[in-house]
């Protein structure tokens, strides 16, 4: 499924979870794997003083292969990058460059157990940028992961009905249709909102036609407070995987960081949570027949 697979890291060994993720999926699916560091970053992907000067790259690549060497000595096709720039700017650009079908990226900051919440919902920080405008799936990958066989059993999708999460369940069910995997789809109504049974019959109304192929799936509404209850399932239903769109009620893309639900998701999840924008919808551009079944996918649009 993913044949060029971007990890970005920093200095500090905080990516290291994220950087043996990379390195399974990498092993498993026989991909290309470019474990990318853009040099500038002593405070973490949310902050940048200074650009560190080009020449200092040379001992910032050793650096990264003392740190993460051991992790793709097994993987022919893999390179450690160290360029100098604008960390969100570098990784895009990478990623464009490749035709990369998976980010993966850590917490990206030193003081991530003390600030996380702080640090990760702070406007303009690299993980920000590179889920707002990646043209493929970020996974963020704060914990180490059980890269068991097969890969995922259980996954999640979380949809609020948006245009914007259409993408968000049809790449859930291709993955759960691949990997024979249990698909929950959930929605979150707020207090004083639509009730359980409406929202019910809304996701069956607008998902089940989409679910031919798929072993086991089933639908959950819950209310309350939506990253609190996503959280509460992934642990209930033992997640491998839960899949969200980017701030998916957001029409403006200039205002659409990751700083909310998902944020608080990716956090604190069991497991690794993947995050699909607008930019990815374009490249998705799913289409399906009367079944539901996907019948024709669009090469990927110009942005």
């Amino acid at each position: 499924m993913f044949k060029d697979i971007i990890v970005g890291v920093t200095p500090t060994g905080i990516d290291e979870c994220a950087v043996k993720a990379a390195a399974e999926f990498a092993t498993k699916f026989e991909s290309k794997l470019y474990l990318t560091h853009v040099a500038g970053m002593e405070q973490g992907w949310g902050s940048i003083e200074t650009l560190e000067p080009s020449g200092e790259t040379g001992q910032l690549q050793e650096r990264m292969t003392q740190m993460y060497g051991k992790y793709l000595e097994s993987i022919p096709d893999s390179q450690i990058k160290v360029v100098a720039g604008i960390p969100h700017n570098e990784l895009l650009r990478l990623a464009r460059q490749k035709n990369t079908d998976l980010i993966v990226m850590g917490p990206h900051t030193k003081e991530y157990e003390e600030k996380r919440a702080k640090m990760w919902g702070m406007a303009g920080s690299t993980l920000e940028r590179v889920s707002q405008r990646a043209r493929c799936p970020v996974m963020i990958v704060c914990k180490d992961v059980d890269c068991k066989e097969p890969l995922f059993q259980n996954i999640i999708v979380a949809t609020d009905f948006s245009d914007q999460a259409e993408c968000a369940v049809a790449y859930g069910g291709q993955m759960a249709r691949q990997y024979k995997a249990n698909l929950v789809l959930i929605h979150v109504t707020e207090p004083g909102g639509p009730g359980k049974s409406e929202c019910m019959t809304r996701l069956e109304k607008a998902y089940e036609g989409r679910m031919d192929g798929i072993q086991g799936h089933s639908y959950k509404v819950e209310v309350g407070e939506p990253a609190m209850e996503i959280l509460r399932l992934a642990r209930q239903q033992d997640a491998d995987l839960i899949i969200m769109a980017h701030h998916s009620k957001e029409s403006d893309p200039d205002k659409a960081f990751l700083g909310s639900t998902v944020t608080q998701v990716a956090l604190n999840a069991p497991c690794p949570t993947m995050s699909v924008n607008r930019f990815f919808d374009l490249r998705c551009g799913l289409m399906y027949d009367q079944t539901g079944q996907v019948v024709e996918a669009e090469a990927e649009a110009a942005v």
